[in-house]
């Protein structure tokens, strides 16, 4: 008799983060929100002038593996610069790792989807057709109060990917591509709590200033002129909000108690351009399906 001995399952976070304490953000609270799930967690490490490092070491897991990297500014076109970056933090992973778990610098995993997070890993773990877990994802806008729950906002997106290191960043690091063909994936129950449109308006112009260098680099002061960024960011001219009646995830609490402001918004108020926007915005809310949305993954039957 033959016996198929299937190997353990290990786990490995990634992400990569320059200038955090400068641009406020909570990396801290995604790291701690990953570090539960995985084995280690490679921390990318880029040059900064503002104390990132020591943030990062503040931590203080023994998962924790911080790897230095400098970045080159001349591949800011497009974004590809975060690509770039995601792909060398997912090059620190150990060999022996089943699954990366990638996070993004404003994205927290909340402490409820652990176990169907985890299910979902060793469920597929020895099925290798399934190159990637696919995540739901909640867009808070404006303060920790409200959601973004327009086309405006990706609903999906992979963030768990097999170590497989032929799989790369693409674009913008916005999702992954192996050989360049979109990845073979299963959903999983569980929610990205993505916390980057949340700041003080003036600290958010701030920080899509910085964003928008990374896109457009020589040219970023005629972007941040086109976009209309002066010393306060102009949280009204948003598609669509709701309330968020939920719970954050644990790690959040402290910031949000410490760094939530007052921002009130219309909900009844809808702003959409174009009939279409506002039909397919309609059906969604009242079947919970997205109408001819665009997928960054192939979902496997």
């Amino acid at each position: 008799m033959i016996f198929h001995i299937f190997a353990a399952m290990k786990v490995s976070g990634f992400t990569f983060v320059r200038n955090a304490v400068k641009y406020d953000y909570p990396v801290v609270e995604a790291i701690r929100s990953i570090l539960p799930l995985c084995d280690e967690v490679v921390v990318s490490v880029g040059d900064s002038d503002d104390g990132t490092l020591e943030l990062i070491r503040s931590i203080g897991s023994p998962k924790l593996r911080i790897v230095h990297s400098t970045w080159d500014d001349s591949l800011k076109e497009g974004g590809r610069i975060l690509a770039v970056e995601t792909d060398k933090a997912f090059d620190h992973v150990s060999e022996d790792s089943t699954w990366a778990f990638y996070i993004q610098g404003d994205e927290v995993v909340h402490e409820d989807d652990y176990p169907a997070i985890r299910a979902a890993m060793e469920r597929y773990k020895d099925d290798l057709r399934v190159e990637g877990l696919l995540f739901n994802y909640r867009h808070f806008y404006g303060s920790y109060d409200y959601l973004g729950d327009s086309r405006t906002w990706y609903n999906k997106e992979v963030r768990i990917i097999r170590n497989n290191k032929q799989i790369r960043s693409y674009r913008d690091a916005q999702g992954f591509r192996l050989n360049g063909e979109k990845l073979h994936v299963k959903p999983v129950a569980a929610w990205m709590h993505h916390y980057g449109w949340v700041k003080h308006p003036k600290e958010q112009a701030q920080k899509l200033k910085n964003s928008i260098s990374l896109y457009f680099g020589k040219d970023e002061e005629k972007a941040i002129e086109r976009h209309g960024l002066k010393d306060a960011f102009d949280y009204s001219g948003i598609d669509s909000l709701r309330r968020f009646t939920g719970k954050h995830p644990a790690v959040m609490q402290e910031r949000i108690a410490r760094k939530n402001w007052q921002f009130e918004y219309d909900v009844s108020r809808k702003n959409f351009k174009g009939l279409k926007r506002r039909v397919l915005y309609w059906i969604e809310q009242k079947t919970g399906k997205r109408l001819f949305d665009y997928r960054n993954y192939k979902l496997l039957k």
